[in-house]
Order: C-alpha cells, then structure tokens, then sequence
C-alpha cells in the first residue's frame, strides 16, 4: 500500500519552499485585482514578496475583521478577485462570514488529509458534518470524492437512520465530530444495531482529549485529528507517526506573537497566520485567532512539510480593564519599546473591589530604571496605570498567552 498521497508530501523541504514563494508573487498580483487586497497592500511590489521575511513585512488580516468586511461589502468583503457566479458553491458561516467553493478537484485541499487517515479509493465513507449553508459537510464530501471514495451525505443527528445506511452500505470510513461518532457508537450499542463495519475515522470541528481518542481506539475506530477553518478548508492533519499534524501543501503557514504579524522564535507558542495559493480566492496573511507551535525536525511517517503541535487555544486574549479594551497588540507594542524584554504576560486581577494588573516581563538586565520605564510604557499604551515585575528569561511559559485574566 502506498504510504504517501503523492510525492510531493516527501520533497526536500527546501525545494518546497523555494516552490511555494515563486508562485506566490503571481498569487499577490492576482489578489490585488481585488479592492480590498488592493487597498491593504497598496504600495507592495509582488515580484519582491519571495521569501518568509519579506511575507512577514505584509500586512496581516484577522478572521475576526471578516464579519464586518462582509457585511460593508457583500459577498466577500472585496477580497475575492473572482466574481461569484465562477464558484461551484456559496456558503456563510456564523458572522456573517461568505465563502466560495471552488470549481477545480479537491477545492478545499483534504484528499491528503483523508489518505493519511487511511482512507483509500473505493471506500465508502459516512460524512456526519453539516451540508447545510456552512461548507463542513462539503469540504469532507469534495474530499473524500477526489481521493476516489464514495460518499453518505449523512451530516448530523438522526442516528436510527443513520443505522440504516451504515447497515445497508457498510461504510468502512466516517468523517464528522468526535462527539457525533461517540454518539453514534454509544446509540448502537444500546440499541443492537450494527455499525462494526466502520474502521477509521476523520475528526474536526471539537476536542478529541486523550480519554475519548482512548474509547473510540478501543472501540475498534483508528480515528485520526485535522485542523480545519470554513474560510480555507484543511490546514494540517494526524498522520501515523501520531507527532502533531503535518502542514498540508499550498500553503505557507507562519506562527507570529499575539496581536502582531510578528514571527515567533521557533517552538514558542503563536498564533497560526496562513497564506493560500488558490489564485481563484487567495488569502493573504489570514490570521486565523487560534494558537499553536512549531515542532522540531520532520515526522517520522516520512513527511517534509512543517510540523504543529495542533490546536492550542485561542490568540485573542482582549479583556476589559477599568472599563478599557486591553489588547495583545498593545503587549506586544510595550515588547517593541523595550529591545531588553523578553516574554511577557500581562496578568489582570481583582484588588479589593477594583481591577488591578501586572506586567510581568522576561529580562536579562532587570533594574529599577528599567522597571520604571516599563511601568511609564504600560501606562502611555494601555491608558492604564499597573504594576511591573521583572522576572528572568524563561520564567513565563511558552502557552501563547500574553493577557491572562484571574478575575
């Protein structure tokens, strides 16, 4: 059996990279025939974008600024250049969020996702996630078909009718949440149905912690994780080596600090920002508010593309203070001013009957001098007055989390 979907999962990884930045600035050009591209990198030469610092220097757009892009400017918020009826499906998502499904094989990039689950051709696969208006239910059903299987259009809920088809077709795969196959396992076998034909799994969409992978794994299910959004299909996925998820191909996939588009050191926690190189709805710099690493070396399945630790929770960390929005941004601002901070975290607190917060920073060369400088930073970006305790390089942990509120 082959182990791989095809070889470019096993190139050089230096050859992948120097592939993926020579498409890009055609991908940049095609982008800025849209408005809104246009206006954001206004400025930018796309022949000189050819490298990871140069696609650091671009500005950054956040998933969380969508809702109201789209709403300014329907469908797409002017960042897609294609007009809508080029598309073979129009979707929305909770926001609202619009998105297109493209018109080409595998549109959402997860046949690869599937064959390193252990999906192959001709197996019939039961897909419990949505087909209603949001793209889950067609992003695993375009998948599974471009690998070669067949497909039950189950989406959720309805078990006895999903025995039926099980039953009936004896589907060896299933894509869908964790919780649904839990679900569908435990209505089973409390109703004697017959659902033994399934034998691995794809799950998205809910945690999959440790205990339940434990139950559907003794369950007879070889059920593997992927990480996925509605705006770009699958982004990263479980392979056998079980060693977080592999990067999927066409996409160049940063990690930056919290609130910046400022790359992280490597293996520190960040948040995921992710450019595509679909010319048809590129995203540029798409910054997705979810946390993850990068983990060293390659996998052991063989593998070359970046390896993440997975889903890490979320960058977002906006809290109120006092009345007053407090950012991770306006962290990292402080972080800026400051070349001999290291690490920060910015601890909000109760103090009596009020709010209270604490910066504490990681540094090499703590003084009183600096600590006063960086109490008069915090003050003049946050508005606020607080504390500022100077502790010792690696003090703080690597989770990500630049605003942590205790109240």
């Amino acid at each position: 059996m082959t182990a791989h979907y095809d070889a470019r999962e096993t190139r050089e990884p230096a050859v992948r990279e120097a592939e993926l930045f020579s498409r890009l600035p055609d991908v940049l050009r095609g982008a800025m025939a849209a408005p809104a591209y246009a206006e954001r990198l206004k400025g930018i030469d796309p022949a000189a974008v050819t490298s990871r610092a140069a696609l650091a220097g671009l500005p950054v757009l956040r998933k969380s600024e969508l809702p109201a892009l789209h709403k300014a400017s329907a469908p797409f918020g002017g960042f897609v250049p294609a007009a809508p009826g080029s598309f073979a499906r129009l979707f929305t998502s909770p926001g609202p969020i619009f998105e297109p499904e493209g018109r080409q094989a595998d549109p959402w990039r997860g046949a690869r996702a599937l064959f390193a689950a252990g999906f192959r051709p001709d197996d019939i696969v039961l897909n419990t996630f949505s087909y209603h208006l949001t793209p889950g239910g067609f992003i695993f059903d375009a998948s599974a078909r471009a690998l070669g299987c067949a497909v039950i259009p189950a989406g959720p809920g309805n078990t006895e009718q999903q025995f039926e088809l099980i039953e009936a077709y004896r589907p060896v795969g299933y894509s869908g949440t964790p919780d649904f196959l839990k679900i569908l396992l435990d209505a089973a076998a409390s109703s004697g149905r017959d659902v033994s034909s399934i034998k691995r799994a794809l799950v998205s969409g809910a945690a999959f912690p440790p205990s339940l992978q434990a139950e559907i794994k003794a369950r007879g299910i070889d059920a593997y994780q992927a990480f996925g959004t509605a705006d770009l299909g699958l982004i990263a996925f479980e392979t056998e080596a079980r060693e977080g998820m592999v990067v999927n191909e066409d996409l160049i996939m940063e990690i930056v600090k919290p609130g910046t588009g400022d790359p992280v050191a490597p293996g520190d926690v960040g948040e995921i920002v992710v450019t595509s190189l679909d010319p048809h709805h590129p995203w540029i710099r798409l910054a997705l508010g979810d946390l993850t690493a990068a983990l060293p070396g390659q996998s052991k399945c063989g593998r070359t593309n970046m390896r993440i630790k997975g889903w890490m929770g979320r960058a977002d960390q906006t809290t109120k203070v006092k009345g007053m929005f407090v950012r991770p941004e306006q962290v990292a601002e402080i972080g800026k001013r400051h070349a001999a901070l290291g690490r920060l975290r910015l601890v909000v607190m109760r103090q009596g009957e009020a709010d209270a917060m604490t910066l504490r920073a990681e540094t090499a060369a703590a003084s009183d001098a600096l600590r006063e400088e960086i109490a008069g930073t915090l003050r003049a970006v946050t508005k606020l007055g607080g504390n500022v305790e100077l502790v010792s390089p690696g003090a703080l942990p690597n989770d990500g989390k630049v605003i942590a509120d205790e109240r």
